[in-house]
């Protein structure tokens, strides 16, 4: 747990900043793959990654802010230095970045929209697991007391300044649950590749096992910044609107798309 990395000069390089730019290239680098498998162009991929990018860190700030102002957070503390610092809500990102994809390709790539959509979400996976470990080493998205043998116990004064981390109690270590069911979303994802039916099928499949997972884990999530109470359900936490949001849009998606797969287009068999 280092939320800083190492310092120089007066400039911290904060571990959470590392591990995010690594989970993008890792990220893209493994669409960059599943998208030549089914004949795309990896340069297309990479600049609509970009564009994806620039969108999710966006859209996980705005809604890491609403959540604060819904649930009653001093402006000051709503606009500071800490919420800048801050990664934001996920889910949030995820939605704005959702949003430039269809965006983008319907204003024509060059790109097939729902066979590009089941290239990315793999590496979109990837990219959210290795970007929980950075969540892990700055003790943001931290989780409720626990005092199972794997509970992890933050003592980095620098965590709880920029993000309310409790020091000196034993966490669940919520973000570590989340990097592991990343990993497992990413190897269903891949494993149903070579499976698929229809085109856009891993694609809404992604936003199935996605929102279920995020479900799941709401569970042991302790940090204000998830919201809580929702329409009136104390249990109904951020995650876990979005997570149920994510689950109807992966199944509209399936159910729509399956519906009009193209015979006449085979799917290219994954190698």
């Amino acid at each position: 747990m280092h939320p800083v990395l190492f310092e120089i000069g007066s400039f911290p390089l904060g571990t959470y900043g590392l591990l995010l730019a690594i989970a993008f290239f890792a990220g893209t680098a493994l669409a960059q793959r599943q998208a030549k498998l089914d004949g795309l162009n990896p340069a297309a991929i990479t600049d609509l990654a970009i564009a994806m990018l620039i969108a999710a860190i966006v859209g996980s700030k705005l809604l890491m802010i609403l959540v604060d102002l819904f649930s009653g957070a001093p402006l000051r503390e709503v606009f500071s230095l800490a919420t800048l610092r801050a990664g934001g809500a996920i889910h949030g990102g995820i939605i704005a970045a959702t949003a430039v994809f269809f965006w983008k390709l319907r204003k024509g790539q060059g790109l097939p929209l729902r066979i590009t959509g089941d290239a990315l979400v793999p590496g979109v996976a990837l990219g959210q697991a290795i970007g929980r470990l950075g969540c892990f080493s700055a003790g943001c998205c931290y989780g409720t007391e626990s005092h199972a043998s794997w509970a992890a116990t933050f003592t980095d004064p620098i965590a709880h300044a920029f993000s309310g981390t409790p020091l000196g109690i034993p966490l669940h270590p919520v973000q570590l649950y989340n990097t592991l069911a990343n990993l497992a979303v990413m190897a269903a994802l891949l494993l149903a590749r070579g499976r698929r039916s229809f085109q856009g099928q891993i694609f809404a499949l992604y936003f199935l096992v996605e929102g279920l997972g995020r479900v799941i884990t709401e569970t042991w999530r302790g940090d204000v910044d998830r919201g809580t109470g929702w329409l009136g359900w104390a249990w109904l936490s951020t995650g876990r609107l979005t997570g149920l949001a994510f689950m109807m849009l992966g199944l509209g998606l399936w159910l729509f798309w399956s519906r009009r797969r193209e015979a006449a287009a085979p799917l290219k068999e994954t190698r």
